[in-house]
């Protein structure tokens, strides 16, 4: 079994929090980790659109709505990543939100533990540009859990949401939206019952 040690942590966080602030170019859907989709989520399905193998430890997968539009850009991920711990990888991912702060006027974040389950939410807003330098605001809660699969294999499970707008208006309104939709789109991300990735199904 690999084991993700602190580097590989934050190199992870690093890569998912670049990633959802741009669409992948060439996508593929491949589904590398046994969760073909579709997913559902709020009861709105959500297909497959793409997926990498960042590290020898570390998937991917990114699933879009039939008809999605840049007014209403949303976006879940299922991440797994072998080894580590579930404390570890959302630790990364606060310190890469927090290292953005000076630098992304938006940036904001914060930390739900569920004691029990020893699962925890990350709760946060970033901003960026697109490729074509046009504003973005994205807001997301990164749901992690402990993952076990077959053959001994194990460590870190991902389970988000993503919900993104683009240009000045459109942000306004968005903001304005967040403070209302954040906490029910929280509320159901806790509640969602996880899928059970099998690795091994295409590298």
């Amino acid at each position: 079994m690999v084991r993700a040690t602190r580097r590989q942590a934050i190199q992870v966080a690093t890569v998912a929090l670049s990633a959802v602030l741009a669409v992948p170019a060439g996508a593929e859907a491949i589904d590398r980790i046994g969760v073909p989709g579709p997913l559902s989520f709020a009861g709105t399905p959500y297909a497959l659109a793409w997926s990498a193998q960042p590290t020898p430890a570390y998937y991917k997968q990114e699933y879009l709505p039939a008809g999605q539009t840049v007014e209403r850009w949303r976006m879940l991920l299922v991440e797994l990543l072998e080894g580590g711990s579930v404390a570890s990888a959302a630790s990364a991912q606060v310190r890469t939100i927090n290292a953005r702060k000076g630098k992304d006027p938006l940036a904001n974040l914060a930390v739900i533990e569920n004691k029990q389950s020893g699962e925890i939410i990350v709760d946060f807003l970033i901003g960026g540009r697109d490729a074509q330098g046009g504003e973005i605001a994205e807001w997301n809660a990164y749901r992690y859990a402990s993952f076990k699969g077959a053959n001994g294999r194990s460590g870190v499970l991902l389970f988000a949401i993503s919900h993104r707008a683009y240009g000045n208006e459109a942000i306004g309104a968005f903001l304005g939206r967040l403070k209302t939709f954040r906490s029910d789109e929280i509320k159901r991300l806790a509640a969602q019952t996880l899928p059970s990735p099998s690795l091994g199904t295409k590298r």
